[in-house]
C-alpha cells in the first residue's frame, strides 16, 4: 500500500484511536468485580489450538467456530490464562476467519481479582452475535521467556534441549465440543513427551508425525478443564532474548534527515557452559561451521536508502560489522564481540541515518506525516523476542498537535506521553513522543508508526533565528568591547 494511501487512512483514525490511547494510558486493565466468572453464553463448537515452537518464543494460534447459546446477542468473549503467562503473553491479534474484511476486534485485559490464579482477556466483537448465531474467530498470541533448558548446563559443542509446560485442552471460559492441539517443533528430534490415554482406535496421544505432535480430537471439554503436557526437544539455536529494546527516531526538517539509534539490552537464555569457555576450540570450530546455540552474528535489514551505519557496545566501536546500501536493500551484518553462550548477556548499540523524504510527508500546508517501522532489529532465523520496548519520536521544536497511530496490537501498548526535550540551541524544548510497548517478537518487525503533527512556518524559522541573533550578539558584543579604551592615560 502506498504512503499517500495508508496516510490519509490513518489521519481519519487518529481521533479515535487517541481516545483509546487514552483510556489505555489511565486504566491499562478493565475493572470488574472480584467475584466476576465469564457468563456461559457461548460455547466452542470446533475447535483447534496450533502451539508452535520453532522459534525462541512460542507462538500459539487459536482457530475456534463459537456459538451463542443465551437467548439473546453477545458480544464480548472472555480468553483465560493463568497469573505467570499473563506477565509474558503479548501480541494478542484476533480476525474473523472466513470474513478478512471484519475489522474492528478489542482486546482489553480485565482486572478483577489479583490473587486469583485465572486472569482474563476481553474479546469484543465488532457485532452482537444472535441468539444461536455462529462466528469463527482466528486468535493469536505470543509468549516470552517460556522454555528451561534440559540439561541447564552442557559443553560449548553439545546439543541443546528446551522443555514446554502446556495444557493439551486448549485452555477456554467455555464448554468445547470438539478440539484438538497440534505442538509444531523446530525438528524430529523429540526424546521425551507427554502421552495421555485416548479412546476409539487410537490408544494414545499424541500422534506424531515428523515434527509435529497432535493431541486429540476431544470431544465434550468442560469449560476450565486442564491436561497437563510438556515437550523437550532439540533446539541447538541462540535463545535470544532483549529486555530492553530503546529505539530514537530523530526528525529533522533542516537537515532532511530522519536519525535512527536503537540500544539493545541483549541475552542468550539458552542452556549454560557446564566449563569454562574454550576460545581455542571454538574458533577451532569455526571452519566447518557447525550448529551452535552461541549467538555469533546478527543480520539487520533496513530500508532502502539508510547510510551511515555504526555499531558500538560498552567499550567502544565494534569493527567486526558490514553495511552494504544499494538501490534494492540495506543490510547491516554484525558480529559481537564474543560469541553470546547461555546466560550471557551482550547490551550494544546500532544506528543509521535515512533520508527524511523516505518517511517524512507533508499532508496541509502546516501538517505533516512520518511514517516509520514500530520495530526493525535483527532478522535471525530462530527469532527474537522483546520483553520491554520504549519507541521515543523526537520531532522539530514548536511541533504540535501530536497524535499517532500504530499497526501493533493495542494490547501490547502500555502507555504513551508526549513531553519536551530541550538538546542544543534550543528554547522551548524539542517535542518527545514516547512510546512504551511490552511482549514483541520479531514477527511484528516493519509494522508501521505513523505521526502527524502540526509544524508552521514560524516555529520552522525559530532555530535559525536564534543563530542568527546569538551570532549578531557575539559579534555586536566583541564589536563594542573591542571601542573600549583599556589603556592608562598619562594624564
Amino acid at each position: 500500500m502506498k504512503f499517500t494511501a495508508v496516510a490519509a487512512t490513518c489521519l481519519s483514525l487518529f481521533s479515535q484511536v487517541l481516545g483509546e490511547s487514552n483510556v489505555a494510558a489511565s486504566s491499562s486493565n478493565v475493572i470488574l468485580p472480584a467475584t466476576f466468572k465469564p457468563p456461559q453464553v457461548f460455547k466452542n463448537a470446533n475447535l483447534v489450538h496450533v502451539i508452535s515452537l520453532e522459534k525462541n518464543f512460542v507462538k500459539e494460534s487459536i482457530n475456534v467456530l463459537i456459538e451463542n447459546i443465551s437467548p439473546n446477542s453477545q458480544d464480548e468473549y472472555f480468553l483465560p490464562f493463568t497469573s505467570d503467562q499473563m506477565e509474558r503473553v503479548g501480541g494478542i491479534e484476533v480476525k474473523d476467519r472466513k470474513d478478512s474484511s471484519v475489522s474492528g476486534f478489542v482486546v482489553e485485559a480485565v482486572e478483577f481479582d489479583r490473587t486469583s490464579d485465572t486472569q482474563y482477556y476481553r474479546i469484543r466483537l465488532p457485532a452482537p452475535l444472535p441468539a444461536k448465531g455462529q462466528q469463527t474467530l482466528g486468535i493469536s498470541y505470543y509468549y516470552l521467556d517460556s522454555f528451561k533448558p534440559l540439561p541447564a548446563a552442557i559443553q560449548q559443542s553439545d546439543k541443546q534441549y528446551l522443555v514446554y509446560e502446556f495444557s493439551a485442552y486448549c485452555q477456554s471460559a467455555y464448554p468445547t465440543s470438539k478440539q484438538k492441539t497440534e505442538v509444531k517443533l523446530p525438528s524430529s528430534d523429540i526424546p521425551d513427551y507427554t502421552k495421555i490415554a485416548a479412546s476409539g482406535e487410537t490408544k494414545e496421544f499424541p500422534q506424531k508425525q515428523g515434527s509435529k505432535l497432535t493431541y486429540g480430537p476431544f470431544p465434550e471439554v468442560p469449560a476450565g478443564a486442564v491436561s497437563p503436557a510438556k515437550v523437550r526437544y532439540e533446539f541447538t539455536k541462540p535463545v535470544t532474548h532483549v529486555s530492553q529494546l530503546e529505539r530514537d527516531i530523530e526528525v529533522s526538517h533542516w537537515g532532511g534527515n530522519v536519525a535512527f539509534e536503537e540500544r539493545y539490552t541483549l541475552y542468550n537464555h539458552g542452556a549454560n557452559l557446564s566449563a569454562l569457555f574454550n576460545r581455542v576450540k571454538w574458533a577451532q570450530s569455526q571452519y566447518f561451521n557447525p550448529q551452535s546455540y552461541a549467538l555469533k552474528e546478527m543480520r539487520f535489514p533496513l530500508r532502502v536508502g539508510s547510510k551511515d551505519a555504526y555499531f558500538t557496545d560498552a567499550i567502544g566501536n565494534v569493527s567486526t560489522s558490514r553495511f552494504r546500501s544499494t538501490k534494492r536493500e540495506a543490510l547491516l551484518e554484525l558480529k559481537p564481540r564474543y560469541p553470546v553462550f547461555g546466560g550471557w548477556k551482550y547490551p550494544f548499540t546500532i544506528g543509521w541515518n535515512a533520508d527524511a523524504k523516505n518517511f517524512l510527508k507533508k499532508k496541509s500546508s502546516n501538517t505533516y506525516l512520518l511514517n516509520v517501522p514500530f520495530l526493525e532489529g535483527p532478522k535471525q532465523p530462530e527469532g527474537i523476542a522483546f520483553e520491554q520496548v520504549q519507541i521515543r519520536v523526537l520531532l522539530p521544536e514548536g511541533a504540535e498537535n501530536v497524535r499517532f497511530h500504530t499497526t501493533i496490537p493495542k494490547s501490547s501498548i502500555t502507555d504513551y506521553t508526549v513531553d519536551l526535550q530541550k538538546t542544543y540551541l534550543d528554547t522551548i524544548g524539542r517535542t518527545v513522543l514516547t512510546i512504551k510497548a511490552r511482549n514483541l517478537v520479531d514477527e511484528f518487525r516493519d509494522r508501521d508508526l505513523i505521526v502527524s503533527y502540526d509544524y508552521t512556518f514560524a516555529a520552522s524559522l525559530r532555530k535559525p533565528l536564534i543563530i542568527f541573533s546569538s551570532m549578531m550578539t557575539v559579534f555586536i558584543g566583541m564589536w563594542a568591547i573591542s571601542k573600549v579604551d583599556v589603556r592608562f592615560s598619562t594624564k
